[in-house]
């Protein structure tokens, strides 16, 4: 039996996957999109071969319908992520997808730096880090790879182009959290 999380993820992975391939010539036949998929909603595409990142492109806040930013994001961590070379046709099979929607994000508060880690969810929270023209996330998943708060953080700043060790009382942080479905296999 089929449960309607798995039906949902299953759907938003074809969408991806069908965005990407319209850029190769490729037809892909989808069911209708349901409304919640016209409803506004920020969405990160995340692709991977054999494991490893392969390309990851998103947006942080809501601002056009979940669908079109799930294409346009699709499309973008394909083609478009700039550490990596557009995205082959030949690639696509080997390709897996990954859609997070993120729920808004909301301003931490915080009187230091050690205060900031403490209140830190491993494996719960994404975070968004900005200063000055400085500004970077790391999503939930990325606490696999960076489970203690401190080596995140430090990351998460070297990301932002700011040394790990860069701290000032005017950084600002938000949390959000993610729904998160990946294809079995491509």
């Amino acid at each position: 039996m089929r449960t309607e999380g798995a039906d949902k993820g299953r759907l938003l992975t074809q969408v991806a996957r069908a965005a990407i391939a319209r850029r190769f010539g490729q037809t892909v036949e989808l069911p209708d999109k349901p409304d919640w998929l016209k409803a506004p909603g920020a969405v990160f595409v995340t692709l991977t071969q054999h494991g490893q990142l392969r390309g990851c492109i998103g947006s942080l806040e809501a601002h056009r319908p979940l669908a079109e930013d799930l294409e346009e994001n699709a499309q973008a961590a394909a083609f478009r992520d700039p550490r990596f070379p557009p995205l082959s046709a030949a690639e696509l099979p080997d390709t897996r997808v990954e859609v997070s929607i993120l729920s808004k994000p909301e301003p931490m508060r915080f009187s230091s730096q050690e205060d900031a880690l403490r209140q830190l969810r491993p494996g719960i929270d994404g975070i968004i880090l900005e200063y000055d023209s400085h500004h970077a996330t790391f999503l939930p998943q990325v606490w696999e790879q960076l489970p203690e708060p401190e080596q995140f953080i430090s990351h998460l700043k070297l990301k932002a182009g700011l040394p790990g060790y860069f701290w000032a009382d005017d950084i600002r942080l938000y949390r959000y959290t993610v729904e998160k479905f990946k294809e079995d296999t491509p």
